[in-house]
């Protein structure tokens, strides 16, 4: 590719984006009663909030119902021409209607709009047009108009379907904040995600249990301890008393101690060469706290006990790894 059709490429790039940065500057002064009486009317909806719109503006519609349905707004996306065809059926006199259309003038949404005006319900419409007829039978109409098109042939919706797109986060973030949801609430949500998992899953969840547990007793051998440690496969062990109370850990850190001072592994109780006073977690902990204490204390396994110290859980960093916390 030659210098001259880089140049060309970028500079054409360039005014897409600037022609659609100025649509959605344009949009400030649009955040006005219109839109804090819209808001009105879907915080106080009682069922769902029904986001519709026909081709390039159904496509926003669906990214719109998405974003309010996960930041705590019930929504779906109904399309226009299957509502015509029995998902109509779907809107009940207890949600608002969102209908988003750059002319205002979509036969598909107009087709409808005598059925949900008959349901007596709210309708909200998106339009490049205050003057069209959606605009004119909506309850609310908010202005979302674009000067012109990011397409040089003023033909594909580009700088129109982002001004909708923008106008939409707009109003799904103002729910967000009047309704108090909380970055919890997003998890709950989204429990398959990143989020989800560092705030919804518990150490319980994921820690080793029963006999997936490495346990000796104090008076153990070094060597006995040593084959515990390779059979359950955490890098450590647990030293318990016979009623199962912790009394501390022997961890591969330990070990090379241990070779390193050249204790006979065959003759020595592990209880001599332990660490005590280890770090140690709660089951109902969330598995991000169990991550967050092991980093803290560089330490790569954590003994989970209950509140009398018993043992009831083992943890290391690759069950963390393994369940997406880390």
């Amino acid at each position: 590719m030659n210098n001259i059709q880089t140049d060309k490429l970028l500079e054409l790039g360039r005014a897409v984006l600037e022609t659609e940065a100025e649509a959605v500057s344009a949009l400030l002064s649009r955040v006005d009663a219109n839109f804090a009486l819209a808001c009105g009317y879907l915080l106080e909806c009682e069922g769902r909030i029904v986001v519709t719109g026909m081709g390039k503006s159904g496509h926003i519609g669906s990214k719109i119902a998405a974003t309010l349905a996960s930041t705590g707004s019930p929504s779906f996306f109904v399309h226009p021409g299957e509502a015509s065809h029995g998902d109509l059926g779907m809107i009940t006199d207890k949600d608002v209607v969102v209908a988003i259309s750059n002319s205002g003038e979509t036969g598909e949404i107009l087709a409808i709009l005598p059925l949900i005006k008959r349901l007596g319900i709210p309708f909200i419409s998106l339009t490049g047009d205050p003057a069209s007829r959606m605009a004119r039978e909506a309850t609310v109409n908010i202005d979302v108009s674009v000067e012109k098109e990011a397409c040089p042939l003023g033909l594909a919706p580009t700088a129109s379907t982002t001004a909708a797109l923008a106008m939409g986060d707009a109003m799904a973030i103002s729910l967000l904040e009047h309704r108090g949801f909380t970055e919890e609430d997003f998890a709950r949500s989204h429990p398959g995600g990143s989020l989800g998992r560092r705030l919804l899953l518990l150490i319980s969840d994921i820690m080793h249990t029963g006999t997936g547990i490495p346990i000796v007793g104090e008076q153990a051998l070094l060597r006995d301890a040593l084959v515990e440690v390779t059979h359950k496969g955490l890098g450590m062990t647990a030293v318990a008393d016979a009623d199962n109370k912790m009394l501390g850990i022997f961890t591969d850190g330990d070990l090379r101690r241990v070779l390193d001072a050249a204790i006979d592994i065959h003759h020595t109780q592990v209880g001599a060469v332990m660490t005590r006073n280890c770090k140690t977690g709660r089951a109902n902990m969330l598995a991000a706290e169990g991550l967050k204490l092991m980093q803290e204390h560089k330490i790569n396994a954590l003994l989970i006990v209950d509140d009398d110290d018993h043992l009831v859980g083992a943890l290391n960093m690759h069950d963390l790894l393994l369940a997406g916390v880390l």
